[in-house]
């Protein structure tokens, strides 16, 4: 008699050992821990400026993060079109995607950066509306001087995003090692040394975007790399090329996009609440950033894994690898989660909250920790994969839908009219993670997102 069981799969050939996976993820892991710190570190600085410094920044920031969202979504489209190619160990056609992906996001960015200065004055008045003339001659400034950094930051996420697809993560990570100590250390020196103002902060963000542009597309010209960008002045425009990257890179900027205008709407709803709910929501926001930290690294990684499965048109790896690393994302997520919940009392003393804020932002996090451990990785994991197969348009109708429909709906009917406040509004955040769960998990069961791959 035979014995019934599973048979066991030989995975000898398959495209990512182990091994390949941990060189992938850890230095991911370290790139977006150091972004995090990096941003602490920049606050506390600006902080010395004074309060209209922190105000004048932050509205140029919200525009900056808007920017640096629509190049991040045209780098992935350009990395889901290279692996795939790599998949299909066509590593020439790679290099093309590489090369048209950098022309196209320079050429991009340079325009938007045009842009902003011939509409310098309706983004300070309009935009930002009547804001103190302290806090405006602040934004106007570094506004000013950031807004030329905008070509350089685009082409570091460009390449970054090239590299990240050939496996090789710690490019990224070592270009971002030092692009942050630029900044930091200009910061201080310029703050803390020379006494300046906002120029101090802008000027180290200008320069440290400028190096690391220069150092990661250096690298990306070598010929000996797996994926190179072509060594020529001459741009030729391949059409078909530049539709599979945006087939990848709109629906995934237009739902980077809607992400942040939900942010901003939801922001207005818990202005409302008083400045108890302001602070608990902020300090909130800054401790969750670490709590998602590992699983924001690990869903970069997803799209060069599958993306080169697809290619490979092998869509058992593909299933394999989107499991292993969900298995992957959950153990990081917990291990996290429960670092920072024992953690935690020490982190809000440094905060000399008071104690009604202290209180909502211990149950705030609490109920974040549990509710990330456990669905954010299927919320958030499994449609990175799904964009790597080329499903990205399902994926920004199905996000899209959920934030408008559970988040922003929800934050008003649990946070306003059920008088539930701040904690209301993160209530409704899971509740919109629980939607996209299922959403996903039924797109993934369906198995069509198998059939649009862009190469």
């Amino acid at each position: 008699m035979k014995m019934r069981g599973k048979e066991k799969v030989d995975r000898s050939g398959y495209l990512f050992s182990g091994r390949d996976l941990t060189a992938l993820l850890i230095p991911l892991v370290i790139e977006q821990l150091l972004s995090v710190l990096v941003g602490m570190a920049d606050s506390i600085m600006v902080a010395n400026v004074g309060e209209a410094a922190v105000s004048g920044v932050s509205l140029v920031d919200n525009i900056m993060v808007l920017l640096i969202n629509v190049f991040a979504a045209l780098a992935t489209g350009g990395a889901v079109v290279a692996g795939q190619y790599l998949g299909r160990k066509e590593k020439e056609k790679a290099s093309q995607a590489a090369t048209q992906l950098i022309w196209f996001i320079t050429i991009c960015a340079v325009a938007i950066t045009v842009l902003i200065y011939f509409c310098k004055s309706w983004i300070l008045h309009g935009v930002f509306g009547q804001i103190e003339a302290d806090v405006m001659h602040h934004a106007d400034v570094y506004l000013m001087i950031v807004s030329a950094s905008i070509p350089f930051i685009a082409l570091y996420n460009g390449g970054a995003a090239i590299f990240r697809t050939m496996g090789n993560s710690k490019v990224s990570m070592r270009v971002s090692i030092i692009m942050n100590i630029i900044n930091v250390t200009g910061n201080a020196i310029l703050v803390f040394g020379f006494h300046r103002g906002t120029e101090g902060v802008a000027i180290p963000t200008l320069v440290s975007r400028m190096v690391a542009a220069v150092l990661i597309i250096s690298l990306l010209l070598r010929p000996d790399q797996t994926v190179s960008m072509e060594r020529s002045l001459h741009y030729h425009a391949d059409w078909k090329m530049i539709k599979n990257i945006l087939k990848i890179g709109i629906p995934n900027g237009l739902e980077n996009s809607m992400f942040q205008l939900g942010k901003i709407i939801v922001l207005s709803l818990v202005s409302t609440f008083g400045t108890y709910a302001i602070a608990a929501n902020a300090v909130s926001n800054t401790i969750a950033s670490f709590q998602v930290l590992p699983g924001m690294a690990i869903s970069l990684g997803v799209t060069t894994v599958i993306a080169r499965c697809v290619g490979a048109g092998d869509y058992e790896q593909v299933k394999y690898y989107t499991k292993k690393l969900l298995m992957i994302t959950y153990l990081s997520m917990i291990v996290t989660n429960a670092i920072v919940l024992a953690v935690l009392p020490w982190i809000l003393k440094a905060y000399h909250l008071a104690e009604l804020t202290a209180a909502t932002t211990t149950q705030i996090v609490t109920f974040y920790a549990v509710c990330s451990a456990l669905i954010w990785p299927l919320a958030f994991t499994t449609p990175a994969a799904f964009r790597a197969a080329g499903d990205a348009r399902m994926c920004m109708i199905i996000s899209v839908a959920s934030m408008w429909i559970f988040r922003i709906i929800f934050s008003y009917i649990l946070g306003d009219y059920m008088g539930m406040g701040v904690f209301g509004v993160w209530v409704a955040m899971i509740i919109d993670w629980v939607a996209r769960t299922i959403c996903f998990l039924l797109r993934f069961k369906s198995g069509k997102w198998k059939h649009d791959a862009v190469v």
